[in-house]
């Protein structure tokens, strides 16, 4: 039976919300998981390895394992770069959040499916969160759940965030858009390689992608262009590689946050995260390994401010975030707003990446999410290789 009140009620089942939650519920407080459920995230569902560890991600959640990455220029030049002794795993959305939302509960978290509706608060104080609760027979009952911290998880455009924290409406989003098709049988696929397209008709601000999911595949693409047709152009990519012929299963939208916002907490007992919060990685719009990691540290903080009875305890979860990987986010929104502006600098982008320096650095990076300081010539000698292509020194 769902209580009348709980330590902590976690708005949106996705993998950060999953995540905070089963974290909380190992830490002995009451969580309630509320998820709308019935709508998957377009996403090219790539975890690297760091995650699989840091989350103990069993093998069976992995579709398939990405052992090489090529990235194709508007000239259609052609740069594979091979993942190393390793691999990155991709995972299909329906099946991998709701193993984590099956993990949360069955370290405790009490699961609801419903509709958030709005947080008001009693004459104690205490928040309430109103839902819409739907049963199994897909019909509805309003809710109201006191909660001493609330932590929204639900995603871009947050309803919690826009209701709870100040500034959230004024974010700025890249609009995603896949389809997952079924894997084709013609020889041309590698079902271990994740293909980017960085080509201006594809994208005129961030890029294509053809990513394998083992049986199926996700072919998408994105822009903060508001008047730019992203199903045209994902039409314009199956054409372009041979799959405009495979079968669709089913097409999926959604705005992706361009930066953390400013303020994830209200100094009492609300915080968000992942999405919410604005944790996707600028350039590559990776957002699974973060919004987890978010999810953890938010989880950290909650239990700091319940075990203490200090709100302030909140504001330590983007502290902690921004100082392990604010960085790399510095550096990726760097390199979106110059490299993705136009054809000729993609040109000299997909270029640079055929330069072995660059391409152990860049994986090195994403296979630990930190930048690697281990070899500080590789740096030296990767900035003066920029520098060619910046001033158009360097040929493409």
């Amino acid at each position: 039976m769902m209580s009348d009140e709980y330590d902590v009620i976690v708005v949106g089942g996705g993998p950060c919300g999953a995540t905070a939650a089963d974290d909380l519920a190992r830490q002995g407080h009451s969580v309630l998981l509320l998820d709308r459920q019935g709508r998957t995230k377009p996403c090219g569902g790539a975890i690297p390895p760091r995650l699989i560890k840091d989350f103990e991600i069993p093998d069976h959640l992995l579709v398939a394992k990405a052992r090489c990455a090529r990235m194709v220029s508007p000239k259609d030049n052609r740069v594979d770069i091979p993942i190393e002794n390793g691999f990155v795993g991709m995972v299909d959305r329906d099946e991998f959040d709701e193993w984590l939302r099956e993990r949360a509960s069955a370290n405790g978290a009490h699961r609801c499916r419903g509709d958030f509706q709005k947080i008001t608060r009693d004459d104690d104080g205490v928040a309430v969160v109103h839902f819409n609760e739907v049963n199994k027979q897909g019909l509805g009952a309003l809710r109201r759940i006191r909660a001493r911290m609330i932590i929204g998880a639900d995603g871009a455009r947050s309803s919690v965030a826009r209701q709870m924290i100040e500034g959230a409406e004024k974010t700025k989003y890249v609009f995603a858009y896949h389809e997952i098709i079924e894997a084709p049988t013609h020889a041309a696929h590698d079902p271990e390689r994740c293909d980017v397209f960085y080509q201006g008709h594809l994208s005129p601000d961030f890029y294509g992608w053809v990513f394998p999911h083992g049986r199926t595949m996700s072919v998408g693409t994105g822009s903060a262009d508001k008047g730019f047709s992203l199903r045209s152009a994902v039409g314009m990519l199956r054409s372009q590689t041979g799959l405009d012929q495979v079968k669709t299963l089913r097409r999926e939208g959604a705005p992706i946050p361009l930066k953390p916002l400013p303020k994830w907490d209200n100094g009492k007992d609300v915080v968000v995260a992942g999405d919410a919060a604005g944790v996707v990685a600028p350039a590559s719009g990776e957002g699974i390994y973060y919004a987890m990691a978010c999810g953890r540290m938010v989880a950290e903080a909650v239990d700091d401010a319940l075990l203490s009875g200090n709100g302030a305890c909140l504001k330590m979860a983007r502290k902690r975030f921004l100082k392990l990987h604010g960085k790399v986010f510095w550096v990726l929104g760097i390199m979106q707003y110059f490299w993705y502006q136009n054809d000729r600098r993609r040109e000299r982008f997909v270029k640079i990446c055929e330069d072995k320096d660059v391409q152990k650095l860049t994986f090195d990076s994403y296979m630990n999410k930190e930048l690697v300081r281990s070899e500080p010539m590789r740096h030296v000698r990767i900035f003066f290789k920029d520098l060619a292509h910046l001033c158009g020194l360097a040929r493409t």
